[in-house]
């Protein structure tokens, strides 16, 4: 597959597919810009290369044309992060977009509308691709966050479009997960968080082969402690998987994988801030009362296996972080995997939930890498071959 720098952009006009796919508030104000901050070396090393930028993203999912998901409103942020003005056109295909494509010059920025705004770009549509193809030199990939979806500006594009390659931050995630899933230095550790087994069995089933230790924590580790004969209480539990969760005990045994789950917990009388609580064995928790948060000794458990890790994986938090007295464990497990990585250890943290964790409590530069792509990055665990990644390498 190719980079962006294996070519010469020097009076070629890229192509660009960002995900700008940003929070906004009522005011229409981006409220977390990580995306377009992510997309930035692309762009820059672009422009200095002598070329100009044509950004095209979607933003939410519109029915249609929506003036509240419109691109409108994140130009100039755009503008402010890459620090060169960037100009907004009112559509991303048709006389508008031709026109303002025509006119761009070395070094200069336009940003085109939602993609989305046409139905044609989630149905894959060929001659929608052809459309936004005819508008650059040179496609360029940068949205990992959209990889897994085989859509006309993720995958379809690339049919048309005689050079294309992937942005910098693209080509980072796929280092970056193949450091951890085909090259890591061992030994391996996962931490698998999060509600549900159901959401994870493919993750669970796949990194089994490539790990040395699963953690597993959250509210699926329940799943796991009811279906081996322990009390809950009224933790959270997926009945219909307690067959499931024993058959990856058993397959991680016969592969020499060292399961941790937590030992004890923080269980709460509601699901409050206000609630009362108390650290109970996770397999003793009284009924009426709920697991919310991993315990001290599930702690330590967890920190001896980290700090002997060399290739860290973290996906899904420990437990309830939203709510402050259900923090700690994500938390001291932040920590953990910080420290880690300062004695020479690879940490990866993706998927939503603990990528806002990483956030939240300041851990961000503090591991080695932060995947930007929820459900692509989960895909790739599972060991799938995303669309828009394979496009690229035709």
């Amino acid at each position: 597959m190719k980079k962006v720098e294996d070519f010469s952009f020097n009076d070629k006009k890229a192509l660009i597919r960002v995900d700008f796919n940003v929070p906004l508030n009522d005011d229409f104000e981006v409220t977390d810009s990580t995306r377009i901050q992510a997309a930035k070396p692309t762009v820059l090393s672009i422009l200095e290369d002598g070329g100009s930028a044509i950004l095209i993203s979607h933003l939410g999912r519109p029915k249609g044309v929506q003036e509240e998901f419109s691109l409108r409103h994140i130009c100039r942020k755009v503008s402010e992060i890459i620090g060169v003005k960037t100009i907004f056109v009112e559509d991303c295909v048709g006389p508008k977009a031709k026109e303002a494509v025509a006119k761009l010059k070395p070094g200069e920025i336009i940003l085109l509308e939602n993609l989305r705004f046409h139905d044609e770009e989630t149905k894959g549509d060929k001659e929608f691709a052809k459309k936004l193809a005819s508008l650059g030199d040179i496609y360029v990939n940068d949205a990992f966050g959209t990889a897994h979806r085989a859509h006309a500006s993720t995958t379809i594009i690339a049919n048309f479009m005689e050079h294309k390659c992937a942005g910098k931050l693209l080509s980072k995630e796929i280092e970056s997960l193949n450091k951890v899933m085909h090259h890591p230095q061992k030994p391996v550790t996962a931490v698998l968080g999060g509600a549900k087994v159901s959401s994870k069995i493919t993750v669970i089933e796949h990194v089994l082969d490539k790990v040395d230790n699963l953690i597993i924590g959250g509210g699926m580790a329940y799943t796991f402690i009811k279906a081996q004969g322990g009390n809950i209480g009224s933790s959270i539990c997926e009945d219909d998987k307690q067959e499931l969760a024993l058959s990856i005990l058993e397959k991680a045994k016969q592969k020499k994988v060292q399961v941790y789950l937590p030992v004890d917990v923080v269980a709460a009388d509601s699901f409050s801030e206000f609630a009362a609580t108390t650290i109970e064995p996770i397999d003793k928790i009284p009924d009426g009362w709920q697991g919310l948060d991993a315990g001290p000794k599930s702690l330590q458990i967890f920190e001896e296996a980290i700090k002997q890790s060399k290739t860290i994986l973290w996906n899904g938090p420990l437990g309830v972080f939203e709510i402050k007295p259900f923090a700690k464990a994500t938390i001291a497990l932040g920590e953990f995997i910080a420290e880690a990585t300062r004695n020479g250890a690879f940490s990866l943290v993706g998927g939503g939930d603990s990528v806002a964790a990483v956030k939240q409590f300041g851990f961000e530069y503090k591991v080695s890498y932060v995947s930007t792509g929820g459900g692509a990055m989960l895909e790739m665990l599972e060991g799938k071959t995303l669309p828009g990644i394979a496009a690229l390498e035709d």
